[in-house]
């Protein structure tokens, strides 16, 4: 649900872009890698009927201080 109502980290990060213009070929390039991950992620969803591994078990990860 979070990636259908565009607020995964993938989305996250493409919004960032769009609000960061001086970002320019750099950001579309990342832009472009993240929408095919999107487009990976909707793929593999359709033929297993749930999220991809990378996905389901993604963890934030924290600095040790």
């Amino acid at each position: 649900m979070t990636v259908l109502n565009d607020l995964d980290r993938f989305h996250l990060v493409q919004d960032v872009i769009n609000r960061i213009p001086r970002l320019g070929e750099r950001g579309a390039q990342l832009k472009k890698i993240v929408q095919d991950k999107l487009i990976e992620h909707k793929l593999y969803i359709d033929k297993n009927g749930v999220d991809m591994p990378e996905i389901l078990n993604w963890k934030w990860k924290t600095k040790k201080v």
